[in-house]
């Protein structure tokens, strides 16, 4: 082995956005990992030290200040290897960069060029774009660096990097948001810009759940054929060290003539030398591929990290489900049970005379199963007085309609909402995305909580992912008579679902289309679906944004989700029919 080898370490760590300090030392304990693996270099994921993103703390001069200053104290630990580490850059404005660190002293400094404002993403509203595009030169071997956005141009650094600079590896340090059909969006990508560039490139992403969003990590290397070599472990931490071969790339850049006339239209970029002497590697790695889940996985994995990372960044231990036997609280309660232990996760159930029997025996299985604890706490007489209290008067004479069904709803949330205040328990909310879509939901009843776990996932999704449940364990945990039996929010006699709304698999399909792809009117027509259910859809979507504008923040798991993906004025007087 000679230095003709690169060892490069990919640190796909799940840093907490504020924490520096820990951020810091967790930067820190991964380097000594890839130090003890005799890396050369490690890489660490886009704004790691900060965490992703940081939003407005990125506003107080104090943050940033403090940012810079630990980054320093950082550089100066970094002995006998390089790190690359992202941060942000304050000079005469700020800056979304990365740092490389050698020898206790940073090198030098990338900043990102193409700054994302779409969907989830606000760099526009922050950052200063960067100018230059820097080539590092490690061990004989030119890196060039880029972050995340960067490279999703075809045109973008790493073309003048590869070409005009002639790096044989090309770094891109990542916070890349998960959403079922990223992954493999994201390592075509990947795949196509090493072939274009004829260049090794290495994929870093951030791990973990922030707010509305989670990273799945995944951290990737293509070869110069655009080959995958290596793919990190996803919804986890991890450390991937591979070794590289710089001289093959050089070995194809002389065989190709191609290059040589581009070469002309790419200026050289700045070349800054990184000051290390390569080491003999004691042995030869093997390239590590981790499988992927299949999406149902995908989704709960997702779904678990999310979940968990918002109540221990959040300072909670414990969590409260209202569990009804219906599929979506019991999807919930799985999920809360995956992500903290069954230790951690209260069931509370609250009947009510309209409640099956049926409905409470199949809550009182699921909580055995999971093996947590509940508490039962009848809403029978709570309602009577509710009802008492208004007919005495105000709503003498009048019938009965959705206003006592609200009423069951808005009791329940205020129980749940007791045991959150006397105990320190999060409740977490059970609504799924077709009935957030449609208003299918109570103001400050069933939308009481701090966090909604499915509020993007869809009727018929959640279903798929309760079979995975049951399919990937040993025992059925979600009871089987749950999955089957017709959806019901069980606050009137015999009330249905199915009622109010459209079949779920029409529904779905019709929201799908108008939420996350903007159909018209007329396109959805085109679907082949009755007009006066196209029409009753999408006037619930429209007339139900002042309630998702008022639900808690839940995980991102669709291309397009209700929150900083989709933002519509409430007051709004603009006709779809028109």
């Amino acid at each position: 082995m000679g230095r003709n080898l690169l060892r490069v370490s990919l640190a796909q760590i799940n840093s907490t956005v504020g924490d520096l300090k820990g951020n810091s030392q967790k930067i820190l304990n991964f380097i000594e990992k890839a130090r003890d693996q005799e890396s050369d270099i490690v890489i660490f994921p886009e704004l790691a030290l900060t965490g992703y993103p940081p939003e407005d703390l990125l506003l107080k001069p104090q943050f940033l200040q403090e940012n810079m200053e630990t980054l320093r104290s950082l550089a100066g630990q970094v002995k006998g290897i390089a790190a690359v580490v992202g941060f942000v850059d304050v000079e005469d404005d700020i800056f979304n960069a990365l740092a490389v660190i050698s020898e206790g002293e940073i090198r030098g400094v990338y900043r990102k060029i193409f700054l994302p404002n779409y969907g989830v993403f606000d760099e526009y509203r922050y950052f200063q774009r960067g100018r230059e595009t820097p080539v590092f030169l490690l061990n004989g071997c030119r890196i060039g660096m880029s972050i995340c956005e960067d490279i999703w141009y075809p045109e973008g650094p790493h073309l003048n990097q590869a070409i005009g600079g002639e790096s044989q590896i090309l770094v891109n340090i990542s916070a890349s948001p998960f959403h079922v059909g990223k992954r493999e969006l994201r390592e075509k990508m990947l795949s196509t810009r090493a072939q274009e560039c004829g260049a090794i490139v290495v994929y870093v992403n951030i791990v973990g759940g922030q707010d509305e969003l989670v990273f799945d990590g995944g951290s990737l290397v293509f070869d110069e054929k655009g080959y995958l070599v290596v793919r990190a472990k996803v919804f986890q931490e991890d450390l991937v060290t591979v070794d590289l071969e710089p001289d093959r790339v050089l070995r194809s850049h002389l065989q190709d003539p191609r290059r040589r006339a581009k070469k002309l239209d790419y200026p050289s970029p700045p070349l800054v030398e990184i000051s290390r002497e390569g080491r003999h590697k004691s042995r030869k790695l093997k390239k590590r591929i981790e499988p992927v889940p299949v999406q149902e996985e995908e989704v709960f994995r997702a779904l678990v990290l999310g979940t968990r990372d918002y109540v221990r960044k959040n300072g909670f231990e414990k969590v409260l489900v209202g569990l009804s036997g219906g599929i979506d609280s019991s999807l919930v309660a799985c999920i809360a049970r995956e992500a903290l232990g069954e230790e951690n996760v209260v069931g509370v159930i609250m009947p009510s005379q309209y409640n099956a029997p049926s409905s409470m025996e199949d809550a009182h299985t699921l909580a055995r199963n999971l093996g947590i604890k509940t508490f039962t706490l009848p809403i029978q007489e709570i309602f009577h007085a509710y009802r008492e209290v208004l007919k005495k008067e105000v709503f003498k004479g009048l019938k009965e309609d959705v206003t006592e069904e609200n009423i069951q709803a808005r009791i329940r949330g205020n129980l749940l909402m007791a045991l959150s205040n006397k105990f320190g328990w999060l409740v977490l909310t059970t609504g799924n995305k077709s009935e957030m879509s449609c208003g299918y939901a109570t103001l400050y009843g069933d939308m009481a909580g701090g966090f909604a776990v499915i509020k993007d996932v869809y009727k018929t999704e959640v279903y798929r992912v309760a079979r995975f449940i049951n399919n990937s364990k040993d025992k059925e945990i979600i009871p089987e008579s749950i999955i089957k039996k017709p959806p019901s929010a069980e606050l009137r006699p015999g009330q249905k679902d199915q009622d109010t709304l459209p079949p779920y698999e029409v529904l779905d399909a019709v929201l799908k289309a108008y939420v996350e792809k903007e159909y018209s009117f007329r396109e959805l027509l085109g679907m082949g679906y009755e007009e006066n259910i196209i029409r009753d859809v999408i006037r619930m979507v429209d007339r139900n944004e002042y309630k998702r504008r008022q639900s808690p923040p839940g995980i991102k798991i669709s291309p397009r989700a209700f929150g900083k993906d989709r933002r519509l004025p409430i007051t709004n007087l603009y006709s779809p029919f028109s």
